[in-house]
């Protein structure tokens, strides 16, 4: 391993672990929202997504839930990342998240990931892959509901 991908891998540790410490959006949303209730039983993980929804887009997103630090940092990470974007956007960002999951080439162009790069490194751990994509998974759930 060389020495700049083991920098690599300390800051995103870094990252992950700080969003899990103080995460972003943590709560609930008191208005009119979207809630959608996702779980990972294999390892436990457990999220309720609130996403309220104006005029075709994410005006605000919140989450409560259990679980490891990966489910729980990626679910601040997506909700700070979508706040504000269109739907078609968020979806397409998910999209692209979920590319970078499966280690599949991917557009970094019309978005900055930002911190949710740091994430790249749980698909070198298979089995967490769905601890990290459980939040997107709920999000674009919501946002199907939404539309139809």
């Amino acid at each position: 391993m060389s020495l700049h991908s083991n920098n690599l891998d300390t800051l995103y540790r870094q990252v992950i672990m700080d969003h899990y410490k103080n995460p972003r959006n943590r709560g609930e949303l008191e208005d009119e929202t979207l809630h959608v209730n996702m779980n990972n039983p294999t390892c436990g993980d457990r999220i309720q997504l609130q996403l309220k929804v104006e005029e075709g887009k994410i005006a605000d997103a919140k989450f409560v839930g259990e679980g490891c630090s990966i489910s729980l940092s990626s679910a601040s990470m997506m909700t700070d990342a979508v706040k504000g974007l269109p739907i078609d956007d968020a979806l397409e960002m998910s999209n692209i998240f979920s590319l970078m999951m499966q280690g599949e080439d991917y557009d970094d162009e019309k978005f900055d990931l930002g911190d949710i790069e740091a994430l790249q490194g749980v698909t070198k751990f298979p089995a967490r892959i769905k601890c990290a994509t459980l939040a997107w998974k709920a999000m674009e759930k919501g946002l199907h509901e939404e539309e139809s």
